[in-house]
């Protein structure tokens, strides 16, 4: 004999449990759809997030920003599953860097570029690292070669000005704040990550 839902078990139309406290997850995938390595479509990185367990998933761009909901007591589980069906993919062990929503908007509400937005000649950048560095950096950072200056760190978030090299092209801040934090990491300009919130906020208001 089947039971009736509820009200504490109510669920809407896409089979999600109304009360059930979701949180909604930005995943930072690593080196993907970079210089021909590790080539994947969206659409499949969407269906192995979905094949997880994961509600309402969508993807921004194709360097591997994806933003998802998963209930509370379920992360652990279905962090795991993403990984395995990445691994799946793309043939190898994904680099994927989490971090909720209201994370990555308190990054953006900082303004960490704020001193440096009139000068359209330099680059901002935001590195997403894995973990904490084992001892704390002293910035600024430079590297004079790249020109990169590393300004300033918050959690687990580096902020990095990256100006024109004498060759006319821009360095690109990644491989440099992993070699001098000994830390994998990975890196969004700063307007692809104030979009990304944004992007977030609508799909939450849906």
């Amino acid at each position: 004999m089947g039971t009736r839902l509820g009200r504490a078990e109510s669920r809407d139309d896409q089979g999600i449990n109304k009360n059930r406290k979701m949180t909604q997850y930005i995943a930072f995938m690593r080196a993907i759809n970079v210089g021909g390595r590790a080539v994947v479509k969206m659409t499949d990185v969407k269906d192995a997030f979905a094949a997880a367990g994961c509600k309402r998933v969508m993807t921004y761009i194709q360097s591997g920003n994806v933003i998802f909901e998963v209930a509370e007591e379920k992360t652990t589980a279905i962090f795991q599953r993403i990984r395995d069906n990445l691994c799946a993919l793309i043939g190898s062990e994904p680099g994927i860097l989490l971090r909720t929503v209201p994370e990555v908007e308190k990054v953006v509400s900082g303004l960490p570029f704020k001193d440096f937005d009139a000068d359209p000649g330099i680059k901002q950048y935001v590195v997403f690292l894995s973990h904490k560095p084992k001892s704390k950096p002293r910035f600024p950072l430079f590297d004079p070669k790249e020109a990169l200056e590393a300004i300033g760190m918050k959690k687990l978030e580096v902020f990095v000005l990256s100006r024109r090299k004498k060759n006319g092209f821009y360095g690109f801040p990644n491989n440099f704040i992993e070699k001098q934090l000994g830390v994998s990491a990975t890196t969004r300009n700063w307007t692809t990550v104030s979009k990304i919130v944004e992007f977030a906020r609508r799909l939450g208001d849906v």
